[in-house]
């Protein structure tokens, strides 16, 4: 039984989600940590959702050549990296430059105001 990704949904949440969506989350707190800018995060993405398709396709018999696979399993990790990214980099705003700005929610930052 497969479904639109070229695989299982088990194999879907266990392998993308959980094992590629932990090396999203990593890739997208690691470029925030060297203040790259949020564009990279797409580049190391695509690459790392061409791996997802071939580890699907090694270890569980899904389909490799899958594009509506390729697409959805590269759009979550993307979605992944770039909420690790935002998070870090709000998280670095605010304590290296406490005297500018304060946190402003999540995944914001706001500068302090005159009376601060």
């Amino acid at each position: 039984m497969e479904s639109i990704v070229g695989t299982t949904v088990g194999v879907f949440i266990g392998l993308t989600v959980v094992v590629m969506g932990f090396a999203a989350y990593m890739t997208g707190q690691a470029l925030a940590s060297t203040w790259k800018p949020m564009w990279h995060v797409v580049g190391y993405i695509l690459m790392l959702g061409f791996a997802d398709r071939f580890l699907t396709f090694a270890l569980f018999d899904g389909e490799l050549l899958s594009l509506s696979g390729y697409l959805i399993d590269t759009a979550v990790l993307v979605g992944i990296s770039l909420v690790a990214y935002r998070l870090n980099q709000a998280r670095m705003m605010v304590s290296q430059y406490p005297w500018l700005y304060e946190r402003a929610g999540l995944f914001a930052w706001r500068q302090k105001g005159p009376g601060a």
